[in-house]
């Protein structure tokens, strides 16, 4: 699994940081792949999106964050999850309402939490979490931890009011904030043509002063670099700043969504063309730093640890029904 590292002067990355971003890649299109089977299985219930397709934008952001940064994210979570270095076991427990998940059985895929990994949900409500991790941003700030919240949303989240409330205030306080627009080009089922006026969305923190970029958020190196960049921004003093990762999603919105709304030859190109694990691994083949062979073993490693997880979803106890009545309230 992931964990967080203090970040390098140098933006190329070595080769031991290229196979990792590898493994981190593929784990996430693993453990997803292996949640959309148990949810037609009926093993999960409820809600449950999938990061297939999106995985170097976490990936990539993540290899370039601080020891003492800070993640939130909205309900498309389980990649954040694991690159921010939560165990797989405990994901995928939560995910079928287990005892032995992150929330003990009780927030299901869209809201689970790890303090010791700095990761704050997982957030069901569009855009809930802006407010949330500006406020990440001021206490990182107000501690002087040289920490920068990491604050994830998608394409549709980015038209709710609350968004700029938080962006005038990041920027009045210069807060240590990157907000990361995970634009996969659908909110749900309407294309981002369709719901947003101006489809530049970096440029909408300009009314604040906030800068940001666009990014090719299908490469990983490409987003590392934008990462590295933003992040400085905000942890040496100067505010917030907002990366656009134009990305794509190859599922539906969830998985109760069977994404009409599109044409499968898009899928398809989108596939074929920008994917981001063949994108790596095209270039660790012809850099020489890997065969074929080793990616098996890679793949082999991967699916073992996910077949663990999948194991332990199934076996760990459900919730005592007490559980019902505890962490609802906290005596101050």
């Amino acid at each position: 699994m992931a964990t967080k590292r203090k970040v390098k002067a140098s933006v190329e990355p070595d080769s031991t940081e290229l196979m990792r971003f590898y493994r981190d890649m593929l784990l996430i299109r693993r453990f997803e792949e292996k949640a959309g089977q148990l949810y037609g299985m009926g093993l999960i219930a409820g809600f449950c999106h999938l990061y297939i397709g999106q995985e170097a934008v976490v990936v990539g952001m993540q290899a370039a964050a601080g020891v003492a940064d800070s993640c939130i994210t909205s309900y498309r979570d389980h990649g954040h999850m694991l690159v921010c270095g939560m165990d797989p076991k405990g994901v995928m427990a939560e995910l079928t309402g287990r005892a032995g998940g992150y929330s003990r059985g009780k927030g299901g895929s869209m809201h689970m939490f790890s303090r010791e990994k700095r990761f704050y949900g997982g957030h069901g409500i569009v855009g809930a979490q802006v407010p949330l991790g500006t406020g990440l941003g001021f206490a990182h700030k107000y501690n002087e931890d040289d920490g920068v919240a990491h604050v994830y949303l998608g394409d549709g989240a980015l038209n709710q009011g609350q968004v700029y409330e938080s962006f005038n205030m990041a920027a009045l306080w210069k807060l240590p904030v990157v907000y990361v627009i995970e634009n996969n080009k659908y909110a749900m089922g309407t294309s981002s043509e369709r719901h947003a006026a101006g489809t530049e969305l970096f440029k909408r923190g300009a009314a604040y002063g906030i800068p940001g970029e666009a990014v090719d958020g299908m490469n990983v190196l490409a987003v590392r670099e934008a990462a590295l960049r933003a992040l400085e921004h905000a942890r040496s003093g100067e505010g917030p700043y907002i990366l656009e990762m134009k990305t794509y999603r190859y599922r539906g919105h969830s998985m109760s969504d069977p994404a009409k709304y599109r044409t499968k030859e898009e899928v398809s190109r989108m596939r074929e063309q920008h994917d981001p694990i063949d994108h790596l691994k095209a270039k660790l083949l012809s850099d020489g730093l890997i065969d074929e062979v080793g990616l098996k073993e890679i793949d082999r490693e991967v699916k073992a640890i996910v077949s663990e997880a999948a194991e332990f979803s199934q076996t760990s106890p459900e919730p005592d029904p007490s559980e019902l009545f505890t962490d609802i309230l906290i005596e101050a």
